[in-house]
C-alpha cells in the first residue's frame, strides 16, 4: 500500500543532517528508483541507437511472425533479440542464425551488457555459446557506463565479420555434443545436471522429454532444456537459463 511503501522509504532514506545525497526518478506521480549518487543512468533508447547504428542489417527472430518484436521492454529491464539474416547455416539437418542480445536497466535491475547466441528456427531455441571472441560484455551504471555503448558497438560489428569461423566452429561444437553423452540413464543425467547448477525441476522436465529415445546426449538435452525455458514469462529469467543451460556444451569440448 502507499503507506506501507512510505513507511519503508521513512526508515531507509538517508535523510538529514547527516544523510547522504541521493537521486530519484520519477514519470509523474510515480517514482521509478531511487539511488546514490555514484549511479549513472542510461536510457534504453540510447542503448537501442547504438544498436541500430552498428546492426543495420540484423533482423528480429522469425518468431516475430508470431507477435514479437524481438524487443522486450518493462518497467525494470529492456531485451532486444536480433539474428544475421546472412549467416543462415544448416547444421545436422537443423538451421541455425548467429545472433546477439542487448540488455539494460534504466533503474538499476541489472547492468548494461550484450550476449551473443545462436538461433534455431525449427523451435526458436537462443543457443548461449560462441567458440570466436568473448561472447559476453557488461558494465555496471558507473561513472563509465556510457563507453560501454562504443565496446557493444564494436562486438556487434564484429560479429559479421567472423561469421564463417562462428560457423564452422558452432558446427564442430554441435557434433561433439550430439556424439557425447551425459549419462547412460535418467539418474545418471539428473545428477549430472544438477552438478552443473541447472535447476532440478527445469532438469526433471528436460529428462522426462529425452528418455523415451534415451537420447541422454548433450545436445538432446540443451535442446530440450532450451525449448523449456522459452515458456517463461520474463525475458530475463529465460536470458539467464539459457546462459546457464548452454554451459552444458563445455562438457562436450
Amino acid at each position: 500500500s502507499p503507506k506501507t511503501a512510505g513507511k519503508a522509504l521513512e526508515e531507509t532514506l538517508p535523510y538529514p543532517p547527516g544523510g547522504k545525497p541521493y537521486q530519484v526518478l520519477s514519470t509523474g506521480d510515480l517514482i521509478r528508483s531511487v539511488h546514490g549518487t555514484a549511479y549513472t543512468r542510461l536510457w534504453n533508447a540510447d542503448l537501442l541507437t547504438a544498436v541500430a547504428e552498428a546492426a543495420p542489417g540484423f533482423t528480429a527472430p522469425p518468431k516475430a511472425d508470431a507477435g514479437g518484436s524481438g524487443l522486450y521492454c518493462g518497467e525494470q529491464d529492456l531485451f532486444a533479440f536480433l539474428i544475421d539474416p546472412d549467416g543462415w547455416v544448416e547444421i545436422q539437418g537443423e538451421q541455425f542464425a548467429p545472433g546477439f542480445f542487448v540488455w539494460n536497466s534504466e533503474v538499476g535491475r541489472r547492468s548494461l551488457g550484450l550476449q551473443t547466441f545462436w538461433f534455431q528456427r525449427v523451435c526458436g531455441n537462443h543457443i548461449v555459446w560462441d567458440v570466436t571472441d568473448v561472447t559476453e560484455f557488461s558494465r555496471k551504471h558507473t561513472a563509465n557506463v556510457r563507453d560501454g555503448l562504443d565496446e557493444i558497438r564494436r562486438r556487434i560489428e564484429a560479429l559479421a565479420a567472423t561469421r564463417d569461423a562462428r560457423r564452422d566452429g558452432f558446427a564442430a561444437v554441435l557434433k561433439t555434443a550430439t556424439a557425447t553423452r551425459l549419462g547412460d540413464d535418467s539418474e545418471s543425467v539428473l545428477k549430472a545436471l544438477s552438478r552443473e547448477s541447472v535447476p532440478k525441476d527445469l532438469a526433471t522436465q528436460a529428462v522426462a522429454a529425452v528418455e523415451e529415445r534415451k537420447a541422454f546426449s548433450v545436445f538432446s538435452l540443451v535442446d530440450a532444456l532450451t525449448r523449456l525455458t522459452q515458456t517463461f514469462r520474463y525475458a530475463g529469467d529465460r536470458t539467464e537459463l539459457d546462459q546457464k543451460v548452454a554451459a552444458l556444451f563445455a562438457l562436450a569440448v
